[in-house]
């Protein structure tokens, strides 16, 4: 399963933010044995970047981290026509629009995030981490 890691599940893991940390990290763990493949986008790459600077408060830990990281998951790259047809998007946050027209031009299966009501229109499956481990676990 291709899946598009969403930024919050990301820091849910590196910072080991409870309640969530426990199932973010299982997803690293996932695409580490190669039971999905993982992919984030080339935004949600500088919003990791700030959010782990302004943890760590130095550039060599946080370029450390996502070093590890980026070895890790593939990164979707965003694209101009990305950005225009989430202006058109029946979606609110348009923020997401992108990552969703992303998702749908790559082709992944689907997004993975704690946000699912924002992604409630999306036209790429949408699963909360659980779901998606559970999907994980009934394809293997």
């Amino acid at each position: 399963m291709r899946a598009l890691i969403d930024t919050c599940v990301i820091i849910d893991a590196l910072q080991n933010r409870e309640p969530f940390a426990k199932e973010a990290q299982q997803i690293f763990f996932t695409i580490a044995n190669k039971h999905a493949t993982g992919y984030i986008s080339a935004k949600s790459v500088l919003d990791i970047y700030y959010i782990t600077h302004r943890s760590t408060h130095s550039d060599e830990a946080t370029r450390k981290i996502l070093k590890t990281l980026l070895g890790l998951f593939d990164i979707l790259d965003t694209t101009q026509l990305d950005c225009r047809q989430a202006l058109s998007s029946d979606m609110s946050d348009y923020e997401d629009a992108v990552m969703c027209e992303t998702a749908k031009r790559c082709d992944v299966d689907c997004i993975v995030t704690r946000n699912q009501k924002d992604y409630a229109k999306s036209e790429v499956t949408v699963y909360s981490p659980a779901e998606f481990l559970e999907q994980i676990l009934t394809l293997d």
